[in-house]
């Protein structure tokens, strides 16, 4: 069953429930990568770690397209940059600091939510293909 945004109630319920997702950016990579996602609002947001200029941010800036994997299931999405200046990326900081508040995570989620990281911050859309 789908939601609204598109999103399966079970990926809204995975990404409840755990602090893991995994995404394959564009076409051609092989394996996925877990990466931090969280909910605003029913929408799905990440944010790049690493901002490199390879990257599964800049792969998924280059071509638009990619995976996301929730358990066993596969789901292919869409996904747009989001200006650092939008009204929603304080949200965004409180949804990190308040999901992934675990005390090995503290660290990653107040560096990930200092200013510069709007920049590198991505919304998921569902790819009606």
């Amino acid at each position: 069953m789908s939601t609204p945004t598109g999103f399966p109630s079970e990926f809204i319920a995975y990404t409840r429930e755990n602090t893991l997702v995994g995404i394959k950016a564009g076409s051609t990579r092989k394996t996925f990568l877990n990466i931090w996602i969280v909910e605003v609002a029913d929408r799905f947001f990440s944010r790049s770690w690493n901002r490199s200029d390879k990257s599964w941010f800049t792969e998924l800036m280059r071509t638009g397209t990619g995976q996301l994997k929730y358990g066993d299931r596969i789901i292919n999405l869409k996904a747009k940059k989001l200006p650092a200046d939008a009204r929603v990326q304080k949200d965004i900081d409180l949804a990190y600091r308040t999901k992934y508040n675990q005390p090995e995570n503290i660290f990653y989620s107040e560096g990930i939510t200092q200013p510069e990281y709007a920049n590198y911050t991505i919304e998921f859309f569902i790819d009606q293909k």
